[in-house]
Formats: C-alpha cells, structure tokens, sequence
C-alpha cells in the first residue's frame, strides 16, 4: 500500500517516513524521519544504475552522500568512472572527487562508497577546477512519476545543483537520477513546486526504472532571494559563488530580514511533534508577556505585530511558520529575533493582529509553553507593551 499524497511538501514527507517506519521498509539510520531515508532493497534498485544508457556513456558522475545510494556510489567506483560527492552540508566545499587506493578490490571500493571512505578517500574540487559532470545523483523523500522530486527539506540538492550550474558544470541536459523504494513514487501536485526545485529525469526502486520525461526546466542558477544570511554564513563556496555574480552584475540580494511570510508550505521540516495549543492553557501575565515578548528599549514595531516570545533555544523559523499555517494566521511578514527567544508577527491592521494574538493564545512549541501579545495595545504610546 503507498501512502497517499496531497497537502503540503511536509504532509507528504511525514507520511512517507511514518509509512516507511510503520511498514518496516525502513533501514539504518532510524527514525528515519528528518533523512533521507535508508530502505530494504536499496542496493537493489542501485543494480539498475549500470543498466541505464546515461550512465554507461557518462564519464563523471556526481552522487549524493546518504545512505541509500552508497551502493550506487560503489558501481560508479567499480565502473572506473569519476565519482564525486558533495560535502556534508557544503561546509568545506561544494564536492569531493574520491580517489581510490592504486589497484583497490571490490572490497576496498566498496569501503570508499561509504561515509567514511568519502573522508578517507577525495580530494576537494575547487570553483575553478572546470569539471563537467555528465551524471547526477539524488535522493529523495518522495517523487513521482513526472518527476517531481521532493526533499527533506533543506534544501541542500537544489543548492548543489544550482550551485553546479553557475560553475559551468552541468546544464539543461544534464540527466538526473533518484533511487528510492516503490512507496516513496507517489502523486505530487505540481502547484507545491518552486522554480529552485529541483525535478529528476529517472526513478530507480527495488522493482522498477521509470523514465519520467520530465520537460519542467531545473534550476538555472541560485535563486539568492531564497538564501538566507544565515546559510550565506555557513557555506563558504556559497559566499565565493555571490561574490562572482556580484562583480558580474547581477542581482545577489539575499533575503530581507523582514522577509515576507509565504503562506505555502515551507521548504523546510518542522520537528515532530513540536506543535500544541491546549484548549486550557492559562495565559500568562502582563509581566510576564513584557519580560518575554515585548518589544525592547529603542525599538520601533509597527501597531499592528504580535510579540511571541518564551521560544526554545533550539527553536528555528520553520517551526514558527508551520505552527502558524496551521492556525491560519500566517502573517504579512515576519522578523524572527531567535538570539531573544522571540518574533514579531508584521499583520496588515489592528483587528488582524488582534485576532491572531487571540488565536495563537495556549500555543506550544514542544513542551515550551510561548507567551503571545500585542506589541503595542489600543491606546499605548509607541514601543510600549503589556502592563508597561
């Protein structure tokens, strides 16, 4: 039985990983939820790769660094063909190019295939190392047969993929592969894809090779409106990579710290469970909601925000958002302050802001119980806050 789609990216991922959970189909690493899921029979939907056209007439192939493909990894190695693999999170790098011992056994290429390996084996690939890469390799949380690919939220693949597009690397005819197990090719709406999305040309499982035909265009390069400062601050090659389309001319402007909150669903996973409002929270104080949520000395918030404040320390954006889509009062912007514990909800009037404070009252991230307010009340002098 496949698990149904619809909803939202994130709907669909939580019920391929609780399926796949639920089923037994899932292998190590578990939970797999928040991965890129490991299945039974993943080396076996790999045996296919071989077989394909694509990859016999390919001479460099990149592939991801999860685990479903490390069997995919290994054929590339024993086929004398050039793998690469991206860096974990691109923290070093954009990718590495493994380099086996002279003369290595199946044994030895299949130790290169693993995570490990990857560490013990490559050599990094710089921006200006002209690399063409004929062949690439993603995982996936879920696709279908057009080829939409959904991932597990990060975002990373997409990135990669354009990041290699802007190095010259791949282009439009580039094919793209996935591997996956029969139940993650399910129906996916083509309204949830973005232009930064990422489509595959092949679908490898257990049981199948589905040629999806795909005609949606892949990404043409860094879409840098959807790069935030914080990403910018963790990838180093992404930094060079803005650096050379700004003295290029182009447009590098990342996203605004009040950025506007898109109602659709997020490209990034929200933690499970994370989200809870009992009907009987208490609500908390007047000095209680100025200590945690209010707006600080000095800062100028609009009339019509909404402070929450008292958020985790492990608290990210996307956890927020999604609690906010599911109570319906997505904001007009958002302006997240997660060094503070706190967010301000940018609303178009007073009524709108008024409602949703109401609204989110008794909301919970986790076991955290968030405290909810208007930033500046009917009748309050600009800055001030409850019980001020």
């Amino acid at each position: 039985m496949e698990p149904g789609a619809g909803g939202s990216k994130q709907d669909i991922r939580e019920r391929i990983w609780d399926y796949m959970e639920s089923e037994n189909v899932a292998d190590f690493p578990r939970p797999v939820h928040h991965r890129i899921p490991n299945f039974k029979g993943a080396n076996r939907a790999a045996e296919h790769f071989p077989r394909l056209q694509v990859f016999r007439t390919a001479r460099t192939i990149k592939v991801n660094p999860d685990a479903p493909q490390k069997n995919a990894r290994f054929l590339v190695l024993d086929s004398k063909k050039t793998l690469l693999v991206p860096t974990p999170r691109l923290r070093t790098g954009l990718f590495n190019r493994i380099t086996p011992p002279p003369g290595a056994s199946k044994d030895m290429l299949r130790r290169c295939a693993t995570s490990q390996g990857v560490r013990d084996f490559s050599v990094p690939v710089g921006l200006d190392s002209r690399v063409l890469v004929d062949l690439v390799v993603v995982g996936s949380v879920a696709v279908s047969e057009k080829g939409w690919r959904i991932g597990k939220g990060e975002g990373y693949a997409d990135l990669e993929y354009a990041m290699m597009v802007l190095m010259g690397a791949v282009h439009e005819g580039t094919p793209v592969v996935t591997i996956v197990h029969d139940c993650q090719v399910v129906d996916i709406p083509e309204a949830l894809l973005e232009d930064h999305d990422l489509t595959v040309d092949y679908i490898l499982t257990p049981t199948r090779v589905i040629s999806t035909g795909c005609r949606r265009p892949k990404p043409a390069g860094i879409t840098w409106s959807k790069v935030s400062p914080e990403m910018l601050g963790k990838i180093p090659v992404l930094r060079s990579l803005r650096d050379r389309e700004k003295r290029a001319g182009k447009d590098v402007a990342l996203q605004a710290e009040h950025q506007p909150f898109l109602g659709s669903a997020s490209t990034h996973p929200a933690l499970p469970g994370t989200v809870r409002r009992p009907h009987d929270a208490p609500r908390p104080g007047a000095d209680s909601l100025e200590a945690a949520c209010g707006p600080r000395d000095g800062e100028d918030v609009p009339a019509a925000t909404v402070c929450v404040g008292n958020l985790p320390h492990d608290a990210r954006v996307r956890d927020l958002k999604r609690a906010l889509r599911e109570l319906q009062v997505a904001p007009l912007q958002l302006t997240w302050r997660g060094p503070q514990h706190r967010a301000l909800l940018h609303y178009r009037d007073l009524a709108a802001a008024q409602q949703a404070a109401s609204c989110l009252q008794g909301l919970h991230l986790g076991d955290r119980a968030l405290t909810v307010a208007l930033a500046r009340p009917p009748n309050k002098s600009p800055g001030g806050c409850p019980g001020s």
